[in-house]
């Protein structure tokens, strides 16, 4: 399983849109396959920096999403919004405690 975190920064002005937009394309991405887990998160005290947490079966199927229609749909929205360049790391997860 790969862990995906991707960091993004908006423009503040941008944060409602952005929402409204994930809200409608959430559970696509969810339903995407090989996706099997996605959250968003947002900054508590910086409201413009969102994070989104995601599982992948591996990094064919997160690479497959990213060359999707979808993906492409969501980016030639989301883009225009940045304040900041987007971060996103690819991780392994050691442990978990529940």
């Amino acid at each position: 399983m790969l862990v995906r975190i991707v960091k993004l920064c908006l423009e503040s002005k941008h944060i409602p849109t952005f929402l409204e937009n994930f809200e409608q394309q959430k559970d696509s991405i969810r339903n995407f396959e090989g996706c099997q887990f996605l959250e968003l998160y947002q900054d508590k005290y910086h409201k413009n920096v969102v994070f989104t947490y995601s599982y992948w079966d591996n990094e064919e199927a997160l690479n497959n999403y990213r060359n999707s229609n979808l993906f492409k749909g969501i980016w030639a929205i989301t883009k225009p919004m940045f304040a900041d360049k987007p971060q996103a790391w690819s991780v392994d997860k050691l442990h978990s405690l529940k």
